[in-house]
């Protein structure tokens, strides 16, 4: 099976698009109160590396319709006006998804270079993933 595009050219694709902050820079950015982070990988993730502290968890098969004002799955912090960082692992998903949520026009937004893994490598904050609040 031959594919017109590999996933790296896709990866690629939107890294020449979006904005892609440093480890260090992204670090230094944590606790601004201007800047949310996204960790938009599964949950099983979350549990078993841990997450960025404060973090909002979007997980990537949702994201479009979260931050979308016309989806009934529309979360407010999406229109708070902030800068929006997203990560992943490894800052494969968090391109893709930054590029899609660009192009939707959520803005500003930026994505975390070599994703968590990277973070946790150059001693970024890592928190447990919160409890789950019950209805």
């Amino acid at each position: 099976m031959a594919l017109s595009k590999t996933h790296r050219q896709l990866i690629d694709e939107a890294n020449a698009v979006v904005e892609t902050i440093p480890t260090a820079a992204a670090i230094a950015l944590h606790g601004d109160p201007g800047v949310v982070f996204v960790d938009i990988r599964d949950v099983r993730e979350l549990e078993r590396e841990g997450m960025v502290p404060g973090a909002f968890h979007a997980t990537r098969g949702m994201l479009e319709f979260w931050i979308d004002p016309t989806s009934p799955y529309y979360k407010e912090v999406f229109g708070s006006g902030k800068k929006f960082v997203f990560y992943c692992q490894s800052g494969w998903r968090s391109a893709l998804a930054t590029r899609t949520v660009q192009e939707m026009g959520l803005g500003p937004v930026a994505h975390v270079e070599g994703g968590f893994h990277a973070w946790k490598d150059a001693g970024g904050p890592v928190g447990a993933k919160p409890e789950r609040k019950k209805d």
